[in-house]
């Protein structure tokens, strides 16, 4: 019996296949990583050079069956690069949408792969409480930060695992997470306990959705089908944002106290169904990416009137909370100098930095300066030379911000400010570009801006490709490509063409 034979050529094409699979980022959740710092340390494709050249540009736009309810649309996509099914090779989107669709794309062939229908939530509808899906759709996210070459999960401080897992225990993403003992709050917590989930067969790749009904449902990337019965997480039309699954254990924030839910942050353990939550006594729980992770698991959250907390991991215990109070963005965790700090724009427009271990300040700009939009997020991070940068949406342009740390002293600098835009939304930072989205209100359509990071240099525009604005976190970036969600409830894709 002939058997084919291949090729030192077909064997290069392969290992080439794999290591690409193996440096692919993932962008699983609102911010990319559970640090939420919206950026993608390795793209083989873009670059400052290459985003600059002819190759750049609009794709395709794929329009789904939603109905907007008070400006909130689609979600930003949740990403798949690389799944192997029946059909071959796929990388899909997953997009929620405000009337309660879950939608995935085929992104390389630009058409619809599934879509799935939950219910659409109450009629009646508000800026404050839109109802409907408000949550973005998440897959797992590794709180340990990724690394610098795009090995999620594998940053500072990541657990020691075996890259294939333990024997007989698959891949580390898929196996069990020990669970670490649990104290009592020093506050009564919310707590609810339900029927325990079933447990995640390893080897299967989710997505999951939380409806307007508070129900979290488990989808399979391939078809959309349920893995497992939904599992009751909040009451029914909550104003839910940032929904992330970190160890086994979903969390999300709620906001403006939407049909009597509590503002706070709020913890899901998928395997017995528990729900622990932590109430905000100081106003809502800020920006649309919700809670950051440190890399140890510590859940940070920014309040509105109140401070910023952090919390314990699963039990959402409080542990220790800044002095000043009030905030206008979420937060983002930087690594700096092997150090943890937190970073958000206070309430008086000042953009602050806090160590993580103490939450005590540790550099802060004059007030006003680093002025941003209420209840927005922020973006960071390092560029070639080892500079941190803060990229800030303000009220009518993107500022950057350098962090520095000489010994004990941390400062920043302001680098450079973007041209003016009508609507400044959080940008995203991909191999050192910066793709800054302005969501055109009131001019009626969004554009797309590529700067170059470390220079504040326009490298690209997305000119006249989109036809509606936008509003929220609405990008995200797989390789070689951005994508972004519009409130004509559809998907913009930009980037290189497939190569056939």
């Amino acid at each position: 019996m002939l058997r084919p034979t291949r090729s030192p050529a077909s064997l290069s094409a392969g290992l080439l296949l794999i290591a690409s699979v193996a440096l692919a980022d993932d962008w699983t959740s609102v911010g990319f990583d559970a640090q939420r710092s919206s950026w993608v340390r390795f793209d083989a494709k873009t670059s400052p050079s290459s985003v600059r050249g002819p190759d750049f540009r609009f794709l395709w736009r794929i329009e789904v069956p939603n109905t907007a309810r008070s400006g909130n649309t689609l979600t930003a996509p949740a990403l798949l690069d690389f799944l192997i099914s029946h059909r071959g090779f796929r990388s899909l989107a997953f997009v929620g949408g405000s009337s309660g669709g879950v939608y995935a794309m085929d992104t390389d062939l630009a058409r619809m792969e599934w879509e799935r229908h939950f219910l659409p939530g109450p009629s009646a509808s508000s800026p404050d409480c839109p109802g409907g899906m408000t949550a973005n759709l998440t897959r797992p996210t590794a709180a340990a930060m990724p690394s610098s070459l795009g090995f999620p999960g594998r940053g500072r401080r990541s657990p020691a695992k075996s890259g294939v897992g333990q024997p007989g225990e698959g891949a580390v993403t898929l196996a069990e997470v020990a669970r670490p003992p649990t104290r009592a709050a020093s506050r009564p917590a919310s707590t609810r306990t339900r029927p325990p989930a079933q447990r995640a067969l390893r080897g299967v790749t989710l997505v999951y959705a939380l409806s307007a009904d508070g129900m979290l449902h488990s989808l399979y990337v391939s078809n959309g089908r349920d893995h497992a019965p939904p599992i009751p997480f909040l009451p029914a039309n909550a104003n839910a944002r940032g929904l992330i699954v970190v160890d086994g254990v979903a969390y999300v924030s709620t906001s403006n106290g939407c049909s009597g839910v509590k503002d706070g942050v709020w913890a899901l353990d998928l395997e017995s169904g528990s729900v622990t939550g932590w109430e905000s006594d100081g106003g809502s729980v800020v920006g649309p990416s919700g809670v950051a992770f440190g890399p140890d698991g510590t859940v940070f959250a920014t309040t509105s009137n109140g401070p910023l907390v952090a919390l314990e991991a699963r039990t959402l215990a409080p542990q220790r909370a800044t002095a000043s109070t009030g905030f206008r963005s979420a937060p983002v965790i930087i690594d700096l100098g092997g150090e943890d700090h937190v970073a958000a724009i206070a309430g008086d427009g000042a953009l602050r930095v806090y160590d993580a271990a103490t939450l005590e300040e540790r550099a802060g700009t004059g007030t006003g300066s680093g002025s941003t939009r209420s209840d927005s997020s922020l973006a960071a991070w390092r560029d070639g030379s080892g500079t941190h940068w803060i990229l800030l949406p303000g009220s009518d342009a993107l500022t950057a911000w350098k962090l520095h740390a000489d010994g004990q002293s941390v400062t920043l600098e302001e680098g450079w400010k973007s041209p003016r835009m009508d609507a400044p939304l959080t940008p995203i930072v991909v191999n050192g570009v910066v793709f800054a989205p302005d969501g055109g209100a009131p001019t009626g359509r969004a554009k797309l801006y590529a700067i170059d990071g470390a220079t504040g240099r326009g490298l690209w525009d997305s000119g006249d490709s989109i036809s509606a604005t936008a509003r929220g976190h609405v990008l995200s970036s797989g390789p070689g490509h951005v994508f972004l969600a519009a409130s004509d409830s559809a998907v913009y894709a930009f980037g290189f063409p497939m190569e056939h």
